[in-house]
């Protein structure tokens, strides 16, 4: 018979509330933000503040006494938990501010926001307070790094151990390896590197006319590859080719490893992006799109001029690429198959250690030198071949992880695409939907479409499609594994 051992995840439970009572506490940006510009969401925020906060503290006072170091268990149990209970509280204000959404439709859009997929119920965003708005950007910011490597910087303080948490969470299939000797320094180092390029990307849309709250808003999306606005019509509202360059060009930055970047900084060295094997491949896979799109969309219907197609197919290719999701407008114009395909780079194209989704770059790489070597072993069986990475030989137990999540990740597609259409989802939308939001793209096709929303979904879709979210987040295992019989055995 299987047990719950209750008592034995009280230390992560211990954390959890810690993290709960912290998230309450970033509440207080939009709350004050709300207080000073006297909007009417500022009730909303309270109650919300005041909720999550001393639920947090609450959880942390009752489990304190059972606080040690986080076991593999723990980190996996934690990760899961917060991923799943934080969107709870995040949709607190929106679910305040509109009355009118579900529970389950609340909670969808603060899922998106932490997991920055920036699939969206809401429609008239533009009437919604500045601080709402604010509020779900700042949801894809404290998302795209991950709230648990922000408290990981905290937990050694607090005499609880943090590697197992961030390892889980980290999205890379090299979870072993840090920057630095102690997983705290290297969280601080990466939040660090995150708040200096979202510094960096604000003061650019300021200087791209944008006012002071939307330029911070535009950043917290951009850089934490979300992809929520603050007009119904995304960054069509705004028809400004130095904005999108700007949003294209720090959603790659932000689609590149954050190990990267931050060995770049502390080093000042360029020589870090030129070691990394997944650059190479990201831009010349980016480029070789670019090329062809716009020869094939100069010779199909769709005709904007050759700088004007250039424009649309370059932005696109980087935005479905990084997989922020964000659209101009005019992607929905394309033919389908010029749509198909940069909703195909989303699906490998982000690299590991960002907080884009997919199989990562650095996974796709992994796969096709194992493919290339079994085409190598079938001509020559005795041939040693190991599967390299910059000259490094990538071990057997790398190799199984790496084909074991790839065929999970189709598993996971095919199997949420049948329970959709159980319910009753056309096909082709059921499985753009499970695609764009296992790949924390948001933007799709067809009824999930760039310039539409998933308002129409009824509730049961709503939650398969929150669930999928964070299965994507958190890449697949990490969630899955707390859900198998024997996680919970002692």
């Amino acid at each position: 018979m299987l047990r719950i051992p209750f008592r034995a995840y009280a230390a992560p439970l211990n954390a959890l509330g810690l993290i709960i009572a912290i998230f309450g506490m970033l509440m207080l940006f939009p709350l004050l933000v709300s207080q000073y510009l006297e909007d009417v969401a500022v009730k909303a925020f309270d109650r919300a503040f005041l909720v999550t906060f001393f639920s947090g503290v609450a959880l942390f006072a009752l489990t304190y006494r059972y606080r040690r170091d986080l076991r593999v268990h723990d980190g996996f149990f934690l990760v899961a938990a917060t991923w799943l209970i934080l969107p709870v509280f995040g949709a607190m204000p929106i679910s305040a501010q509109v009355p009118t959404l579900s529970v389950i439709k609340a909670y969808f859009e603060a899922t998106s926001g932490l997991t920055a997929t920036s699939a969206t119920v809401l429609s008239g965003v533009d009437k919604l307070p500045l601080s709402i708005n604010l509020w779900r950007a700042f949801l894809h910011w404290i998302g795209g790094m991950g709230i648990i490597v922000l408290v990981v910087a905290i937990l050694p303080l607090l005499g609880i151990g943090g590697r197992q948490a961030a390892n889980t969470e980290i999205p890379t299939p090299m979870k072993e390896s840090s920057l630095t000797p102690r997983i705290a320094e290297t969280a601080k180092g990466l939040w660090g590197t995150y708040i200096l390029l979202t510094v960096v990307c604000c003061l650019a849309f300021l200087l791209a006319g944008l006012d002071g709250w939307e330029a911070l808003i535009w950043a917290f999306t951009t850089v934490g590859l979300g992809g929520f606005s603050n007009h119904d019509a995304s960054l069509g509202w705004y028809n400004n080719g130095a904005v999108e360059f700007i949003v294209a060009f720090f959603a790659v930055a932000s689609a590149l490893n954050w190990s990267t970047h931050y060995l770049a900084l502390s080093r000042r060295s360029f020589k870090p992006y030129l070691r990394d094997p997944e650059i190479p491949l990201f831009f010349g896979v980016a480029f070789v799109s670019i090329v062809m799109l716009v020869a094939y969309l100069m010779y199909s219907d769709y005709n904007a001029g050759f700088f004007g197609t250039l424009r649309s197919v370059s932005f696109h290719v980087f935005s479905l690429a990084s997989s922020i999701g964000l659209s101009t407008g005019d992607f929905d114009h394309w033919p389908v198959f010029g749509q198909l395909w940069i909703l195909f780079l989303s699906s490998f194209m982000p690299c590991s250690g960002s907080a884009g989704g997919g199989i990562k770059m650095l996974r796709a790489i992994i796969l096709y030198k194992q493919v290339w070597r079994e085409f190598i072993r079938s001509l020559h069986p005795n041939v040693v071949r190991p599967v390299r990475i910059s000259g490094k030989p990538v071990g057997e137990g790398v190799l199984h992880a790496v084909l074991a999540f790839s065929f999970m990740y189709m598993i996971s597609i095919a199997a949420l695409t049948l329970l959709l259409t159980a319910s009753k989802l056309d096909l082709v939308s059921s499985f753009l939907a499970v695609v764009t939001c296992l790949n924390n793209t948001g933007s799709g096709l067809n009824w999930v479409g760039a310039s539409s929303t998933y308002r129409d979904l009824n509730d049961f879709q709503i939650a398969i499609l929150c669930f999928t979210m964070v299965l994507g987040r958190l890449e697949i295992f990490t969630l899955l594994v707390v859900f198998t019989p024997a996680f919970w055995r002692r």
